[in-house]
């Protein structure tokens, strides 16, 4: 080819349409400098790389389902440094990939009857259940119901069937994990530096501007990492120290069994710097999940020594009183607690106001959504302090069983999966991580809100779909290992004799 001939990118400037096109992003970036100031800027110079993104989404919308599992460990956080609605990014990613699947299907057959289950079924139920809440005579803001649902079950009615979809194969497994244990240990890393060195300016700018309220106690800081606050920080990390220890008791590849290691030893510190009483019920409830699925007697004696240890450290001993961290935890052991006794308090006025509102007080009308929307009302002023206090004041007495017999037979689902129909090994000790981790989180989520909110919530919807695909995947890895068909010739030759 004649290269005099061939047209090169500077030899579009000497056309018009180029020359005035880029003038135009030249004046209009100059302009939002001088007017709004480097932040608009460089959102000029994001906006290639987010066409860019969008175009990828739609080509491949897994690239949606890892941006969704990484973004959530950050999508709170963030908001220290950037202030900005991070949270309706997620939404917005999420239907990207819907619609993308939905032109996909003018080309290809979308396979959506992978969706197809009791958990998303499930999930349906407990969104519709939120949506009709607008009705709810007692809520008072159309607004403080739409920021509230998302987290309470728009994001799971959304992101379930998507990770069915995209997302269910046994190598997505192991992708999950090294992520979720990757930004965790990352988080471990921030925590550590918070503890030791101090926040930086712009989360000293957050204590200040209210935090310090419930992460500064008798002068110590209650460590938050890159996450929302303590109380997620904690739970989370606790939730990582379980599922990647029982990783590490079943992995065969000895790289992976030192990362799960490493990764679960990082999540406890974390629990433990975090200082979050509460979420010590992760690990405890973990071990006790762990017990019961593994149906294996040494297990079980180990187990109930290890807990009955636990307890006797913390109840009846002082030992590693000198550590802000020990004394703190130590205190979740107190029946006699004051934070515990103004929690019964709580309890017991939203109790009386309850007793006639069987569908509570609306979606949005406690925690920070009700300060902010109706700020003068009882229940923005009665402190929760629990996911499901904040489901069963929100929603009332029908929504709180309803959200209570999902979870569980959720959590029974997975269990039973493992003791009963899950063959490979490793399998079964990848949904069995995921069932004890969600156990935990369960038990925590009384006491404090961690189960809506990132990136716990990501991670459990996550692990939800796995533990109902697993006998799927299992039935295939039996099949690619040969081992299968072995056991079904044993069986015809059974029925013959």
């Amino acid at each position: 080819m004649n290269p005099f001939l061939t047209t090169h990118g500077p030899d579009h400037l000497r056309k018009p349409l180029p020359v005035a096109l880029l003038l135009s992003v030249i004046l209009i970036t100059s302009y939002l400098t001088a007017t709004k100031g480097i932040v608009a800027t460089l959102a000029v110079l994001v906006l290639p790389l987010v066409a860019m993104y969008v175009g990828a989404l739609f080509v491949n919308p897994r690239i949606g389902i890892i941006t969704i599992l990484i973004f959530n460990f950050f999508v709170l956080g963030i908001g220290r440094y950037i202030p900005m609605t991070w949270g309706l990014l997620m939404d917005g990613i999420m239907v990207l990939m819907y619609l993308s699947l939905f032109f996909k299907a003018f080309k290809i057959k979308v396979p959506w009857s992978r969706a197809s289950s009791q958990l998303t079924l499930l999930v349906s139920v407990w969104f519709g259940y939120a949506v009709l809440q607008i009705v709810n005579p007692e809520a008072v803001s159309v607004a403080a119901w739409f920021y509230a649902m998302r987290g309470l079950a728009l994001y799971q009615w959304l992101f379930v069937p998507l990770v069915f979809i995209l997302f269910n194969k046994h190598k997505d497994l192991h992708v999950f994990f090294i992520i979720w244990g990757v930004l965790s240990f990352m988080a471990t890393l921030k925590g550590m530096q918070q503890l030791i060195f101090g926040v930086d300016k712009w989360e000293q700018a957050w204590l200040d501007a209210g935090g310090d309220v419930t992460h500064i106690l008798f002068g110590k800081l209650r460590i938050f990492s890159f996450y929302s606050d303590a109380g997620q920080f904690g739970a989370s990390q606790g939730h990582t120290g379980v599922v990647f220890g029982i990783l590490a008791l079943f992995a065969k590849n000895r790289k992976f069994q030192l990362f799960c290691g490493v990764v679960a030893m990082a999540g406890l510190i974390g629990m433990m710097i975090s200082g979050t009483r509460g979420a010590i019920a992760v690990p405890a409830m973990g071990g006790v999940m762990f017990i019961l699925v593994r149906k294996h007697m040494p297990s079980i004696i180990m187990g109930v020594l290890m807990g009955i240890g636990v307890f006797v450290f913390f109840k009846y001993t002082t030992i590693g009183n000198d550590n802000d961290q020990i004394r703190r935890m130590r205190t979740a052991f107190d029946p006699n607690d004051a934070s515990l006794e103004m929690r019964r308090i709580n309890q017991e006025k939203l109790r009386g106001y309850l007793a006639t509102r069987p569908l509570g007080g609306g979606i949005g009308s406690t925690g920070n959504w009700g300060k902010r929307f109706s700020p003068n009302t009882f229940l923005a002023n009665t402190a929760t302090d629990s996911w499901f206090v904040a489901v069963w004041a929100d929603t009332g007495v029908v929504g709180l069983y309803l959200h209570l017999f999902i979870l569980f037979f959720i959590l029974v689902t997975g269990a039973y999966n493992v003791m009963y129909k899950i063959r490979d090994v490793w399998l079964k000790g990848q949904i069995t991580a995921l069932v004890c981790g969600m156990a935990g989180i369960m038990l925590a989520s009384y006491g404090n809100g961690v189960f809506g909110q990132f990136p716990t919530c990501i991670l459990m919807y996550t692990g939800m779909v796995f533990m109902f695909i697993a006998p799927k995947m299992d039935r295939k890895i039996l099949e690619e290992k040969g081992l299968l068909e072995n056991e079904e010739a044993i069986e015809k030759k059974a029925l013959a004799a």
